[in-house]
């Protein structure tokens, strides 16, 4: 479950190191994310070389929750900290990084996000 002021690891390498959740888009009354969502985030600590800078606002994918998901088939996915990846817009859903870092759920890949998942190191 991710919230407001939320802080997650960007799992990507476009140079920000943390973001903080600022929207959780899908509706003015939602108050969580889960994997698979799209949120709107500031980025709180970064590479002074990368593609994004400090205090700069980003759209990112939640790939990664210490909140256990259930699966369809009863099982549940948990992993060891809540990670993002930065994306370009919500309509095309491409990552704004060339290589993704450590596991990703595979829900993300039926939600759209194929690019996504092709270029991860992981799929759970």
């Amino acid at each position: 479950m991710i919230q407001l002021k939320t802080i997650l690891h960007v799992a990507d390498n476009t140079g920000a190191h943390e973001i903080s959740v600022m929207h959780i888009y899908g509706g003015s009354t939602r108050k969580f994310g889960y994997i698979g969502d799209i949120v709107h985030a500031v980025v709180k600590k970064a590479s002074p070389i990368g593609l994004v800078k400090a205090h700069e606002k980003v759209k990112a994918v939640i790939v990664r929750t210490r909140k256990e998901r259930r699966r369809p088939d009863g099982s549940y996915i948990r992993f060891d900290d809540n990670a993002a990846v930065i994306i370009e817009d919500a309509k095309t859903k491409n990552p704004k990084g060339s290589r993704i870092f450590g596991p990703i759920a595979r829900e993300l890949k039926e939600l759209g996000f194929n690019k996504i998942i092709s270029m991860s190191e992981e799929v759970y």
